[in-house]
């Protein structure tokens, strides 16, 4: 997925209103950008991070500055963006570069399944079960080469969950893909401690026969793709 704008470098001065980001771009121009994230967004809008910013000159948005890419102390580059995860997932889906989902013809984004939600992407394919493909952007890192999600309470990732479990139980296949928004880890992991709820939605999803995907992601200022899958500890 390539960006349609190239990204402008800025400096974060502070996060407020969750949506909410103050920077400093590099000619001293001090704007408000769009933050599309409803998470805590932990250890990655510390004032002083750099903040990649995307310029639109659309006149119905409000904010003329979107803020797409973290880049920390470390150098770790991390896309907190969350819209941006099933832009990246669609596009590798249909170039069939996620195995194991590789052999389907036909992805439908939205499509409506459980009880008045809907999965991000619906599978089909000749003389294939539907797989039923829900996607979450992961973005918290507490220890070096270890992502964590989420990274806040997430009533309605719970809720999928469960209902990605009744798929699992009578429909087809259902899949928890995790999409590792961030170019510095090795391995994925449950945030239990944050939200107990969907940690034991987890473990129902699973015994009820969901599966469980993770693909690292290469991020840059001109755009960020899928690239190997990465190993899930389960809780």
């Amino acid at each position: 997925m390539r960006f349609q704008t190239p990204l402008v470098r800025a400096t974060l001065l502070r996060r407020y209103k969750r949506f909410l980001a103050d920077c400093r771009l590099e000619d001293g121009r001090e704007i408000t950008a769009h933050v599309a994230n409803p998470g805590s967004m932990l250890g990655l809008a510390e004032p002083g991070t750099i903040a990649w910013l995307e310029p639109n000159e659309d006149p119905k948005k409000k904010l003329k500055w979107s803020w797409k890419i973290a880049e920390l102390e470390t150098g770790a580059r991390v896309a907190v963006d969350t819209a941006l995860a099933n832009r990246i997932v669609r596009e590798a889906l249909e170039a069939k570069r996620i195995a194991g989902l590789d052999a389907y013809d036909s992805v439908r984004p939205e499509q409506k399944y459980g009880e008045a939600s809907r999965i991000d992407f619906l599978l089909q394919g000749a003389g294939l079960p539907a797989a039923y493909v829900e996607v979450k952007s992961v973005t918290l890192s507490r220890t070096p080469g270890v992502a964590e999600f989420p990274d806040s309470v997430t009533a309605r990732g719970t809720k999928h969950l469960k209902e990605l479990g009744q798929i699992a139980s009578v429909e087809g296949r259902a899949i928890m893909l995790y999409l590792v928004a961030r170019d510095d880890a090795r391995e994925v992991a449950l945030a239990a401690d944050i939200d107990p709820a969907y940690a034991k939605a987890f473990r129902e999803a699973r015994a009820a026969g969901v599966e469980v995907i993770a693909l690292a992601t290469k991020i840059g200022p001109d755009g960020i793709k899928t690239t190997t899958p990465l190993p899930f500890s389960e809780p």
